[in-house]
């Protein structure tokens, strides 16, 4: 942002006001001041060691040949949105992109060719973390590529197995061929502080190894559900995503991950998966090509100071019971809703978000205690940990939308959901998104999705949502319920009557 030179102007007569009328403190001249600038740090050395392991990851896609996809701009635009907003924005139309050179070609049945073409879909960073080629990256630099390339420094190309990825923690673990690789030399992300000199290295829109530096301005922001994210002012945009956080030894610390943004540019926040976390998961990646995780079965909440007050606690902390799984760990245990868990396994329970990371971390199968305040009274309850199941879109199993279906006004194909749906989803009522079009995509529903409410009615069927589609009025916009994976939010969407 550019500041007024008339602002520069006075603030540069005060502090020459200042100095001319203040006389030395403690006797002590103006000049010893200055050794504070002339200690800034120098980075060059850093970037000469560790600018070597930064690699530029390039994903692309195969689809049929004159099949209209996005190209690399429209996925920046892509990763703006579905990282810093929630949600994708609808792909536009582009023109044909031409074959790639020895592009992959398939064979339908009977020996018909079914021609592909392989066209850029994203561009990222990573770090390579061994010497015979593991590189470390963001999950979504490479969700739903088909394939993957990295290119070194020394722009040597290489073609990468994804090993696994893990999209709660946005990690992802990728491998190459390679031996007496520049590998880089991983931190510990314990032990950061707020203020302390970072650079990321990265391609930001694709421009390969640059350099961006600042300070960490917060160790644990509460931004994800199992990891507390490093804040920095480090600028970071598109393509910057799974570089390395370097600390001024040289030592890797976090993963580039998200910026803040209102405008879709960088606004001086930005934060990285702290390299600790990050480990954990690869490490998991690497054994079993997946990560598994602990759950108690408890929905939870924020323990207010009133609350708090009103129930004997000596202090607001701790993460209250708002809802119980029926038949899972806690119910068996014993929990009960009005619950506060004050301590998972001996260590205590700050802040709700504290307890899903602490047990997320256990083994499932695990017997684990939990301090619980209950009436007045803490007690221990004992219960045993179970996998958490990760995130599953709904499918429309065998089902596809009739070819005679058009979309209602909110720009929705729906059908109804069968009973091993609702079984799956965990969910009593709603509709499968078979399309979205129109405003519906344009606000990022998507195939997959579930309907929920309409306004303030439940959706039973497609058959009645359908129904009050037709009866909205295209003057106001209608509170959408939408569930995708485990969560649901709402999306205001105005009915489209005009037929385009």
């Amino acid at each position: 942002m550019m500041i007024p030179a008339k602002k520069v102007l006075l603030s540069s007569l005060l502090s020459a006001s200042v100095l001319a009328l203040s006389p030395p403190l403690f006797g002590l001249s103006a000049a010893v001041a200055a050794p504070a600038v002339a200690g800034l740090p120098d980075f060059a050395d850093i970037v000469d060691r560790t600018g070597p392991g930064v690699v530029n990851i390039r994903t692309t896609e195969r689809v049929k040949t004159g099949q209209p996809q996005a190209g690399t701009d429209d996925e920046e635009m892509q990763e703006f949105f579905r990282r810093f907003f929630g949600v994708p924005i609808p792909r536009q139309q582009q023109p044909n992109t031409p074959n790639t050179p020895n592009a992959p070609r398939n064979k339908g049945k009977g020996g018909n060719a079914q021609p592909q073409e392989e066209v850029p879909r994203g561009v990222g960073s990573g770090f390579i973390i061994s010497a015979d080629g593991y590189i470390m990256t963001n999950a979504h630099v490479v969700e739903g590529a088909s394939d993957v390339y990295v290119t070194l420094t020394d722009k040597r190309e290489f073609k990468a197995k994804i090993i696994g990825s893990d999209t709660r923690t946005d990690v992802a673990l990728l491998k190459i061929d390679g031996t007496s690789l520049p590998r880089l030399v991983i931190g510990d992300s314990d032990k950061i502080r707020a203020g302390e000199w970072v650079l990321a290295i990265g391609s930001p829109f694709g421009l390969e190894n640059t350099v961006t530096a600042g300070i960490i301005s917060a160790k644990a922001r509460d931004t994800g559900d199992y990891l507390p994210l490093i804040q920095t002012d480090v600028a970071v945009n598109p393509g910057n995503s799974g570089g390395p956080l370097i600390n001024l030894k040289g030592e890797v610390i976090g993963i580039n991950s998200q910026i803040y943004s209102r405008s879709g540019g960088f606004m001086g926040i930005s934060f990285a998966v702290p390299i600790d976390e990050a480990l954990r998961v690869s490490d998991q990646l690497k054994a079993n090509g997946r990560v598994t995780r602990g759950r108690i079965g408890v929905q939870i909440g924020e323990v207010t100071k009133d609350v708090a007050e009103s129930l004997g606690l000596s202090k607001a902390q701790g993460a209250l019971v708002q809802r119980v799984e029926p038949g899972g760990p806690a119910d068996k245990g014993g929990l009960e809703a009005g619950d506060i868990i004050l301590k998972f396994n001996g260590a205590t329970i700050e802040k709700p978000s504290d307890l899903p990371r602490m047990v997320g971390n256990i083994k499932p199968g695990s017997r684990a205690t939990v301090n619980i305040w209950r009436k007045g009274t803490a007690r221990d309850v004992a219960l045993t940990v179970v996998e958490l199941e990760a995130d599953k879109p709904a499918k429309a199993e065998e089902k596809k939308p009739k070819q005679e279906a058009v979309p209602n006004s909110l720009g929705l194909i729906v059908s109804d959901l069968s009973d091993a749906q609702r079984k799956e989803l965990k969910v009593e009522n709603g509709v499968l998104v078979e399309a979205a079009v129109g405003v519906a995509a344009a606000a990022g529903l998507r195939a997959g999705d579930v309907v929920q409410r309409l306004n303030d009615i439940d959706i039973k069927d497609s058959r009645q949502f359908n129904g009050l589609v037709a009866k909205l009025d295209p003057k106001k916009r209608a509170a959408v319920l939408v569930r995708r994976g485990d969560s649901s939010q709402f999306v205001p969407l105005r009915p489209n009557t005009s037929g385009n």
